[in-house]
């Protein structure tokens, strides 16, 4: 239950909404849990969670900025920031407040979505194993 619990906040996290999922990382890690166990269902959660927005701007950018879900001037920095280092800014994914908006906008302008996932697992792999070594 506790890699579940993981795993979904870690995918929460990834998304547009606001929250963090390190916390609950290092708080497993320090009741013992099975690091690779908990580094694994967070980076698939969070990625599965880019995943999300990758398809959300892909699909429904017009839909997101009429309700009010995605901020006009978070998404120009965005577009501006994946025009000019494209796959690079991919690597950024992991990053509180830049990240969640790259990954929208890496679907807005259509990029290879198995680059996309193979770019962003990495980095959020070596997020959550960085995060992991500060407890241990």
């Amino acid at each position: 239950m506790v890699y579940f619990t993981l795993f979904s906040i870690s995918l929460l996290a990834a998304t547009l909404l606001p929250g963090g999922s390190e916390a609950l990382l290092l708080y497993n890690l320090s009741l013992g849990y099975d690091p690779i166990l908990l580094i694994l269902f967070a980076t698939i959660g969070n990625t599965l969670g880019s995943i999300i927005n990758y398809f959300l701007g892909y699909k429904g950018i017009n839909f997101l900025i009429d309700k009010g879900y995605a901020k006009s001037k978070q998404l120009q920095k965005a577009t501006q920031t994946f025009q000019k280092y494209g796959a690079f800014s991919l690597l950024l994914s992991w990053m509180p407040i830049i990240g969640d908006p790259i990954t929208f906008v890496a679907g807005i302008l259509k990029y290879d979505i198995k680059k996309f996932i193979a770019v962003v697992f990495i980095a959020k792999g070596v997020r959550y194993s960085v995060v992991s070594l500060l407890i241990t």
